[in-house]
């Protein structure tokens, strides 16, 4: 679901807590609300870096928040004390997922507390559009970074089996999973979010068939 200001304002408004995945700077256009909120205990983002290569980045995600500004908004909401992460996501075996642990440390330095990250995932009709955008873009390894995506979903493209579908099986993938541990322990980034405080609570008031908001 999308996250739009009049939600915050909504969730604000009765101390509910909320976590957030975002690739876009335009999340600091609300830290007049999430900043007050995690003082309380009640907010968490996560910041999704896909790249830092420029180049990529087009490519990948050509209207989302460039690599820098999505490390400038890590930085700015650590310094208005919102906890933050990075979302290393997707790695792509043979693409992007050499950068890990590069992604790792510059969001550590930008004031991250946290990090994780997703292996990429092609179910349905994503997984045609995938080969298209490879094969167009970078026609020179199409081949290899689709072997190795196999490698780590058991000879298929895609598997949706739950525990297995974000992080894979096999050598390849269990690499990726080491190397992300190293990285999380060196930048101490390996411990989990801060609690939320879902004490402060306030239940809406029903009148008649409609929660009273406001």
């Amino acid at each position: 679901m999308r996250v739009t200001r009049s939600i915050l304002e909504v969730l604000r408004a009765f101390n509910h807590p909320v976590s957030i995945i975002t690739k876009s700077a335009r999340i600091l256009r609300d830290l007049d609300i999430l900043g007050p909120m995690a003082a309380d205990g009640l907010a968490h983002v996560m910041v999704s870096v896909t790249t830092l290569d420029p180049k990529l980045a087009r490519l990948m995600e050509p209207r989302a928040s460039a690599p820098l500004k999505r490390l400038a908004t890590i930085k700015a909401l650590a310094q208005a004390g919102v906890p933050v992460g990075v979302l290393a996501s997707p790695m792509i075996p043979g693409l992007n997922d050499a950068e890990l642990e590069r992604i790792i440390e510059v969001a550590a330095d930008s004031g991250a507390c946290r990090a994780g990250y997703i292996l990429i995932r092609l179910p349905l009709e994503v997984k045609d559009m995938f080969e298209k955008w490879l094969a167009a873009h970078y026609p020179d390894r199409a081949g290899r970074v689709l072997s190795l995506i196999r490698q780590c979903r058991a000879g298929a493209l895609n598997d949706s089996e739950f525990g297995r579908r974000m992080v894979g099986t096999g050598p390849y993938a269990r690499l990726l999973r080491r190397r992300m541990n190293i990285a999380l322990k060196r930048h101490g980034l390996d411990k989990p979010m801060p609690d939320f405080d879902c004490g402060k609570f306030r239940k809406p008031l029903a009148e008649g068939n409609q929660l009273a908001l406001f």
